[in-house]
């Protein structure tokens, strides 16, 4: 009697509802739903289907498996099985998954030292998942920080489907797509606002022709994470535009990236407007050379750039 009362408070429980619970995508919800059989199995007035506190319970599980790296399919499997059979299976497939997809065959991307969260999200990018490439770097920013989602999950996998493309030719699609999807996700990190956010921020952006905007906006996103403020100007900024931002907002550092050496000249910085007290000139990027300018400071990875203008707008 108690399960069907708690069954019977869950049926209540529309697709939108149970997306918000777990945290993923409505859309998300019908795929597993029509792939898998995770869908609701309870129907209200006027036969809409509405999910149980059993349906809620699998689709947990579901989620749970797919985050650690278990594919989606055999996720929905150990989720089917039920309550007795779940824990037992899980930890089977999760002790095991790390080794399951070493290979360089297939769509499978090559990542021998990958974590099985990195697996999970190559899995679903090279299946051009949207909902759920953008569900795992989610749920990677929350638990870990913009930093170590960066170094450990994203950018390592950028560089795997990169090799790909030198290899194959293929991969320029699910490139755009984990970029897209990343972008999407980074957007939703808050900035530095007021007081906490120093006297005078910093101004972020690509040098002309250069579009890898990626790399500036985790920069933005970590120093929105340590109360730094910034102002994120993006890819290919024209040279005037940057002069005129410089002028109006006098940050306290610049920050050019160049992701080639194409890209690369190093006298963008010196268009930079001279202010009172100066900004920081930074140059960020593997475009740029490790030894620039004496005026100009080289960050080679993302920590160093965090760390050069925070001193910058914090001065510590």
């Amino acid at each position: 009697m108690q399960r069907r009362i708690e069954d019977e408070s869950f049926a209540t429980l529309t697709v939108a509802a149970v997306a918000r619970r777990l945290g993923v995508a409505p859309t998300t919800l019908r795929t597993w739903d029509r792939r898998y059989g995770l869908g609701p199995s309870s129907r209200a007035s006027g036969a809409h289907r509405r999910y149980t506190s059993g349906d809620v319970a699998r689709l947990e599980s579901m989620r749970r498996l797919v985050l650690s790296g278990v594919t989606p399919a055999e996720a929905a499997r150990v989720a089917l099985c039920g309550p007795a059979a779940l824990a037992a299976k899980a930890g089977a497939l999760a002790a095991t998954e790390p080794t399951r997809f070493a290979g360089t065959g297939g769509r499978v991307l090559s990542l021998a030292h990958g974590t099985p969260q990195m697996r999970g999200l190559a899995r679903a990018a090279m299946t051009l998942d949207a909902d759920a490439v953008t569900e795992t770097l989610q749920h990677a920013v929350v638990r870990d920080g913009v930093v170590a989602t960066w170094d450990n999950v994203l950018r390592p996998l950028l560089v795997a489907i990169g090799q790909r493309w030198e290899h194959t030719g293929e991969g320029v699609d699910v490139e755009h797509l984990l970029t897209e999807c990343a972008t999407r996700v980074l957007h939703r990190q808050p900035l530095a606002t007021g007081s906490d956010a120093g006297p005078r921020p910093a101004l972020l952006a690509c040098v002309p022709d250069d579009q890898h905007a990626l790399p500036l906006l985790v920069l933005a996103a970590a120093l929105g994470e340590r109360h730094v403020g910034c102002l994120l100007l993006g890819a290919a900024t024209p040279l005037d535009a940057m002069r005129d931002a410089v002028r109006r907002c006098g940050p306290a550092a610049v920050v050019l990236w160049s992701q080639s050496r194409e890209t690369a000249d190093i006298a963008a910085f010196e268009s930079v407007p001279r202010l009172r007290p100066p900004s920081t000139l930074i140059a960020a990027g593997q475009g740029w050379p490790a030894a620039p300018p004496p005026n100009v400071i080289y960050a080679g990875n993302l920590r160093q750039g965090i760390d050069f203008v925070t001193t910058a707008v914090h001065g510590s």
